[in-house]
Parts: structure tokens; C-alpha cells; sequence
């Protein structure tokens, strides 16, 4: 099934200049990008984008790493979107990455962790209308 799904560059890639390099990965990958922009992400979209993590313990140091610089965001599709970015992308801790995935790449640790990528349909159509609202 053709899928949508939300990809994000951190601050950590944007700053290393990993843009380019993350989404040639994408591409590579039989990715199609429909949307694309850079962005800053303010108080407001941080808390509405990550609500299920307010309260947590790691809450305020990933919102404040999410505010800390540049964020590239794109809605990508291809046939099994979700699960086949997840599988690029990698598991969140980059010391348990698969090889040649981007979080393996790219990610200096679990909270900078260089992507963020949907879980879930529900959770795509969510971020993406957060991302780029219409």
C-alpha cells in the first residue's frame, strides 16, 4: 500500500550539514519527497508535536534540543512508507543502529539522535498536518 509519512532532520544533522546526505539515503531508497522546508521549532509546535512525552523525565531536554537549531521537514511516499523509513532510519540509540542506517550515520546519541521518523498511519497524519499545516 502507498503510504505517507513524516520525516525530520534534527538540529544535530543540520548542523553537521547531513541534509543533503540523508535525503540522497531517502531517495536512494525508492522514496518519493512531495513536500519539503526548513524550519525553527518554537515552544508552542514542540509541545503540541511531542504531547505524549509531557511530564516525562527526558521531556525538557528534548524539547529544548528540538528548539536548538534548524530542523528540515519532509513528507515522503512510497509503497510501505512507514515501516520502510523506520527500517532506514534505525533504532533510536545509534549504538544499536544497524549499519548503513541513518541513525547509525548521523546520530551522536539517543536523545540527538539525527531523525525523527512516524510510527504509526495515525501518528503520520497527525505530525505531518503539525509540519505542514493546510
Amino acid at each position: 500500500m502507498i503510504e505517507k509519512t513524516l520525516l525530520l532532520i534534527k538540529p544535530n544533522a543540520t548542523k553537521k550539514n547531513a541534509i543533503g546526505a540523508i535525503l540522497k539515503m531517502i531517495e536512494d531508497n525508492e522514496f518519493e519527497i512531495t513536500k519539503l522546508k526548513m524550519f525553527r521549532m518554537d515552544n508552542e509546535l514542540a509541545d503540541k508535536f511531542y504531547a505524549e512525552h509531557i511530564g516525562k523525565s527526558f521531556y525538557e531536554t528534548l524539547k529544548s534540543f528540538m528548539l536548538s537549531g534548524n530542523i528540515v521537514g519532509a513528507v515522503l511516499i512510497r509503497e510501505d512508507a512507514i515501516i520502510k523509513l523506520r527500517e532506514l532510519v534505525g533504532n533510536t540509540n545509534p549504538e544499536k543502529a544497524a549499519l548503513g542506517t541513518i541513525r547509525y550515520l548521523f546520530a551522536d546519541s539517543f536523545t540527538e539522535n539525527a531523525v525523527h521518523a512516524s510510527d504509526s498511519s495515525q501518528s503520520a497524519k497527525r505530525e505531518i498536518g503539525l509540519i505542514f499545516p493546510e
